[in-house]
């Protein structure tokens, strides 16, 4: 069972988030919080595997929070950030200060579900619809560093890493290389090990901060 934390200030939308998760049969919502310092607080005492939380909450907003969460609580629980197209800051900020999920409050429900359950295994979920934009200007913002443990990759896994970079899910890329989604599923996990990374989110920034495939503008 997935423990599960909402964060949200408006209480219309956490009823909306509750009853989207509740009804899967893996995820439990445990609690709300109506701001950025409440979630930390309940995030310290309640155990949860999950939080959901909204970049825009007064008290504390959504960033400071990824960061309290990530630095005070142990085991800090993966984050899902809710965001919308009109805060680039937030997404960006949200990225550094440590969130593996990303959905836009307008996708559709089964994508907030299917982000909760990919960070829950440890794996990161950045909605389609941002992915491209707000990766790009990751990468333009983010100071360039050299590549350390690029060399240390194969062939077959520098291919898995490109093919991660470019969105493709465990299927496609094992369709993409002709070999079993097991397998595919071994060299995501020997590439983040390499590499120093978390996430499969965090493969993706790597790719595009280091300039291993160009986003067209």
């Amino acid at each position: 069972m997935i423990r599960t934390l909402i964060a949200d200030d408006q209480e219309p939308a956490r009823w909306a988030l509750r009853l989207v998760l509740d009804a899967e049969p893996d995820i439990e919502v445990v609690d709300e919080a109506g701001d950025g310092a409440e979630a930390v607080e309940k995030a310290r005492w309640l155990g949860v595997d999950v939080v959901v939380l909204d970049l825009r909450m007064p008290r504390l907003d959504g960033l400071a929070a990824i960061r309290r969460i990530a630095e005070s609580v142990n085991p800090a629980p993966a984050v899902v950030a809710l965001t919308t197209f009109d805060v680039d800051e937030y997404l960006f900020g949200a990225l550094q200060a440590g969130a593996a999920g990303f959905v836009l409050k307008d996708s559709e429900p089964a994508l907030l579900i299917d982000a909760v359950r990919a960070v829950a295994k440890g794996q990161g979920l950045i909605d389609p619809q941002v992915t491209r934009r707000t990766i790009r200007r990751f990468a333009e913002i983010a100071p360039r560093r050299a590549p350390a443990g690029l060399d240390l990759l194969t062939p077959r896994e520098h291919e898995v890493l490109l093919h991660v970079a470019r969105g493709l899910s465990n299927a496609e890329i094992a369709r993409a290389l002709t070999v079993g989604e097991g397998t595919v599923k071994t060299h995501v996990a020997r590439v983040l090990a390499k590499l120093g990374l978390r996430t499969r989110v965090h493969l993706v920034i790597y790719a595009y901060e280091h300039g291993l495939l160009n986003v067209p503008r």
